[in-house]
């Protein structure tokens, strides 16, 4: 069974609070020298860049699973990771359903770049991204698995914009497999300080909005770079597993 290095939490441009360094093509070219194999585009709010990370990563030779960082109604970040473009892009019409009608301050929060299929710029997504939708937790939960997506509570070791810090917990019944720490903590520290995270596996995004914070700290013990793979490695399913910084961190008994 082949292991994959991967990072599941990278922005583009199209998010507001990244680097203008963060281009598919970079991204990808950052990605093989750390010798990843897995990639996941989590914009906020958004998959307009989706379709470019696609392509710079096919023509790399990196698996990629298209996504995005929803921002639920109580400020918690959800990676939802999707199979296809069609997936995600289906879900991007029900994010932006239930995103305020507000208009992006460019001056405030920064530009929303839209790239084609090649990665070149052809427009600004002007709709606030950076802000909350009026999904609950468990709606988005629930409604990205009915889509056949995967969902990840992000950085749920942050005292900001997490699940842990903004409900005091992770619901139990929301049906998740793993969850991702932030770059700031080591799988034992993180099982330390929070005791219910032994109940989930482990992933370690980058967050990168700069091409220096993608990150090769997760491996993934898998047959194939699926949402459904990923789901049995987090549970230590089949065989599968998954590895942060070395130390093996799927789902405890």
């Amino acid at each position: 069974m082949p292991f994959f290095t991967a990072d599941l939490h990278i922005h583009t441009v199209l998010s507001a609070c990244a680097e203008v360094e963060m281009l598919p093509a970079l991204i990808v070219e950052r990605a093989r020298e750390l010798r990843l194999g897995l990639l996941a585009v989590t914009d906020h709010n958004s998959a307009e860049n989706a379709e470019a990370m696609w392509e710079a990563a096919s023509a790399g030779g990196i698996a990629l699973l298209p996504g995005m960082e929803v921002q639920t109604r109580e400020e918690v970040h959800l990676l939802c990771l999707f199979d296809t473009l069609e997936q995600v892009w289906r879900w991007q019409e029900e994010v932006y359903a239930h995103l305020p009608a507000l208009k992006n301050r460019e001056e405030v929060f920064g530009v929303q770049i839209v790239l084609d299929a090649r990665g070149n710029a052809v427009g600004r997504n002007e709709r606030l991204l950076l802000t909350s939708t009026s999904f609950s937790l468990e709606e988005a939960v629930r409604r990205v698995q009915e889509l056949g997506g995967l969902c990840l509570p992000a950085h749920v070791d942050r005292p900001a914009y997490s699940v842990i810090a903004n409900l005091g917990f992770i619901p139990p019944d929301l049906g998740l497999v793993g969850v991702e720490i932030s770059p700031l903590l080591g799988p034992r520290e993180a099982r330390e300080r929070f005791p219910e995270l032994r109940n989930y596996g482990l992933v370690a995004g980058g967050d990168a909005h700069r091409l220096k914070e993608i990150s090769a700290r997760t491996t993934l013990q898998m047959e194939r770079a699926t949402v459904a793979e990923l789901a049995l490695a987090l549970a230590g399913e089949g065989g599968r597993g998954v590895w942060v910084d070395g130390i093996r961190s799927g789902r405890t008994p």
